[in-house]
C-alpha cells in the first residue's frame, strides 16, 4: 500500500483532493480574524515575513490565504519526504509553493546538503521580501513545540514573525495521530488570531534561541485555545514542553 500512495500519479491525485478540500473550507468558512492591525507596518513596508501556525492544522490553513495573498512571493516549508509530496502540491495548487526541508539525520551527508541549500533558499526567499509560511513542530513533532529551524530563518534575516492561532467549528480532531490534526466541515466559522511580531536578535545564542522557542510555543498554543473556545470547542490544555 505504501508503495501504491507513493506512485507520482498517486500523489498528483491526492494533491488536488486536498487542494479541492483546502479551497473548500476556506471559501465555506465564515472568518473572522484577530489582531491583523499588527501586521500593517510589514506590509506597508514591502519587508519578507515569517508565519507559522501548528501541523495540525493545514486542513484549516487556507484560512490565512487572503491575509498572506497580500504579499507578491510566498513559499511554504514543507518536508522532502514522499509523504509530503501531495502536501506540497496541495500547497502549490493554492498559491504557496514549497521549498522542501527537513533536519538530516546524523551521518546522512546527501540529506544535510540537501538541508543546508533549502535553508540557504528560504533566506534568500525572506531576505528578498517574500513571506514563509512554516509549521515549526512538523513533519515529526513534538505536537505544539516550536523547533529551532524557523527561529534560525527569523535570525538570519532579521525578518518580524507572526504566530497563528487556527480553530474552526463543526470540527473533529483525530487523537490518534501525533498533531491531533484538525478536519473541519464546510459551512462553518473559523478563527485566526494574529500575534506578533517577534524578532530573533542577530546574536542570539543557543539559551537565547531555546528561551525564545519555549515563549512562541506557549503564546501559539494560548492563541490556539482562544481561536478553539471563540469558535465554541472546549479548549483543552497546551502540551507541556519536553
Amino acid at each position: 500500500m505504501k508503495g501504491l500512495l507513493r506512485k507520482p500519479w498517486v500523489q498528483a491525485l491526492l494533491g488536488r483532493v486536498l487542494a479541492g478540500y483546502l479551497i473548500l473550507i476556506r471559501r465555506t468558512t465564515r472568518w473572522r480574524h484577530e489582531g491583523l492591525e499588527a501586521m500593517e507596518p510589514m506590509f506597508a513596508s514591502g519587508q519578507g515575513a515569517i508565519g507559522l501556525f501548528w501541523h495540525g492544522r493545514i486542513p484549516i490553513c487556507l484560512g490565512m490565504a487572503e491575509t498572506w495573498w497580500r504579499k507578491d512571493s510566498r513559499r511554504c516549508l514543507v518536508s522532502p519526504s514522499s509523504d509530503g509530496e501531495f502536501v506540497a502540491l496541495a500547497l502549490e495548487y493554492a498559491g504557496f509553493p514549497a521549498i522542501r526541508m527537513s533536519t538530516a539525520k546524523k551521518g546522512d551527508s546527501a540529506k544535510a546538503r540537501a538541508a543546508v541549500a533549502a535553508f540557504r533558499e528560504a533566506v534568500q526567499h525572506v531576505a528578498g521580501g517574500g513571506v514563509l509560511i512554516i509549521t515549526p513542530d512538523g513533519p515529526r513533532g513534538p505536537n505544539e513545540e516550536v523547533a529551532a529551524g524557523a527561529l534560525q530563518i527569523a535570525r538570519r534575516t532579521g525578518a518580524p514573525v507572526y504566530l497563528t492561532g487556527l480553530a474552526v467549528s463543526p470540527s473533529i480532531q483525530l487523537e490518534s495521530l501525533w498533531d491531533r490534526v484538525m478536519i473541519a466541515a464546510p459551512f462553518g466559522r473559523g478563527v485566526c488570531i494574529w500575534e506578533g511580531p517577534f524578532h530573533v536578535p542577530p546574536d542570539a545564542d543557543e539559551q537565547e534561541i531555546d528561551r525564545l522557542r519555549a515563549d512562541w510555543s506557549a503564546r501559539m498554543a494560548a492563541s490556539t485555545r482562544r481561536a478553539e473556545a471563540q469558535v465554541g470547542r472546549r479548549p483543552v490544555d497546551p502540551p507541556a514542553l519536553g
